[in-house]
């Protein structure tokens, strides 16, 4: 069965940055996801478009093809007040937050200052281009349930 829309892939997968650090990886079958549902880098999910149980490939995916290009609109300075008064603040730290539109995102911290803090709203690994080698080791139809939530479930269950 080739990797098409709407197919349940397993896969195992190496995502290294262009120094080599291994920045995920996966083996022995433990990642699923439903193809065509945007659940994995658009690039990756491409690149595995047409591949059948046991294929191999290696793919350098562009930062557009990843996590995205880095947004300077996503980089703002907030004020102190926005943030817990009894909380130590520090560079790296994560918070939840909402866009304007509402749409929940992780903020990280990128500097501290007396009463202004920056945040950076963009996935850490923007701006990366990242190297992947991955391995088909199942495809198979989705349950109507993976169809439903949009998502793969491993050993019939649902954490979301």
């Amino acid at each position: 069965m080739q990797v098409t829309d709407k197919k349940i892939v397993i896969i195992d997968f190496v995502m290294k940055d262009d120094e080599g650090t291994i920045i995920e990886a996966f083996n022995e079958g433990n990642f699923g996801y439903l193809h065509g549902a945007n659940n994995i880098l658009p690039g990756l999910e491409r690149a595995l478009t047409g591949k059948s149980k046991g294929d191999q490939i290696s793919v350098t995916l562009s930062p557009e093809e990843a996590y995205g290009e880095i947004d300077t609109q996503q980089i703002q300075q907030v004020p102190r007040s926005m943030f817990p008064q009894d909380q130590a603040i520090a560079e790296g730290m994560q918070f939840h937050a909402q866009t304007p539109e509402g749409q929940p995102i992780i903020v990280t911290v990128v500097n501290v200052e007396d009463e202004h803090i920056v945040i950076d709203g963009n996935h850490p690994l923007a701006g990366i281009t990242i190297h992947c080698d991955a391995t088909v080791v199942d495809v198979r139809e989705p349950t109507e349930l993976e169809l439903n939530h949009g998502h793969y479930h491993e050993a019939g269950s649902c954490n979301n």
